[in-house]
């Protein structure tokens, strides 16, 4: 059986997806297409913060791509080497809270050590956070996208601990999208499930699946990365089959091959 996930492939350099790979262990045939392109914004703003340590109680990170920001900043010899001799050091006396394994192996790339990442979402990672942190403690730097959900920061302002949020990237539909999805529907046909991997790509995708996949809309099984994805899902009137325990290719493949058996409704 077909699986469409809808996601932005794995850096090639780092060996196969490991969705498609643990799909793959369940027998289930996976394609990914990207849905998102993002564009990088306030860099020298972000390393300006980022050289001030002493200012921030800690960092905070919940997208991978606030850790490409940091990284395209990195590529700088100047700035590299700034992190290398000292600012690494004083920020990793600092704890550094993260959503998920991506954005934790992110994180540990630039050579700091994420705290929190068995959260799974952000809902989780503020509780984590307030029973680590004290009110009105130095702030904790939150490097952002446009679209960030509220949720971490109205938690965090409701107990008293200051979060300094700095939007580092834009998401924009990938300029591909409508084509690769015709083109994947007419060649390999309507799969069995459907993964969806942010609220964007809700937005962004499901209207073209609906309209490619016609009468037989009701055979797909829709899933989700995790608990704002579905959400999104059902806010769209989407009927959900189900959601990644954790947002890891291990829960998600065994999620999808339960809802795919033919007694599960």
């Amino acid at each position: 059986m077909k699986v469409l996930l809808l996601k932005d492939p794995k850096d090639k350099d780092s060996g196969p997806d490991p969705y498609i790979k643990e799909l793959g262990s369940y027998n289930l045939e996976a394609t990914l297409i990207p849905v998102l392109s993002f564009e990088f914004t306030s860099l020298d703003s972000l390393f300006e913060k980022l050289s001030h340590p002493e200012c921030y109680g800690g960092l905070v990170f919940t997208s991978p791509r606030a850790l490409e920001a940091i990284k395209i900043c990195l590529k700088e010899k100047s700035k590299k080497e700034a992190w290398s001799k000292s600012l690494k050091q004083m920020w990793n006396i600092k704890p550094t809270y993260v959503v998920g394994k991506a954005t934790a192996s992110l994180v540990e790339e630039i050579g700091l050590v994420p705290q929190g990442e068995m959260a799974g979402n952000a809902e989780k990672l503020a509780e984590y956070i307030c029973s680590r942190e004290k009110p009105n403690s130095s702030a904790l730097l939150f490097p952002c996208g446009a679209l960030k959900r509220e949720v971490l920061p109205t938690v965090l302002r409701e107990k008293g601990i200051p979060l300094e949020s700095l939007t580092v990237y834009q998401t924009a539909q990938h300029p591909d999208l409508q084509e690769s999805l015709s083109s994947y529907f007419s060649q390999q046909g309507i799969p069995a499930s459907v993964v969806f991997f942010s609220p964007s790509g809700v937005k962004f995708c499901l209207q073209h699946i609906q309209k490619l996949s016609g009468d037989f809309i009701n055979q797909v099984k829709f899933a989700a990365i995790g608990p704002s994805t579905a959400e999104a899902l059902r806010g769209a009137g989407v009927a959900m089959s189900c959601t990644a325990g954790s947002p890891t290719a291990q829960d998600l493949a065994a999620a999808i091959h339960t809802a795919l058996q033919p007694h599960s409704c």
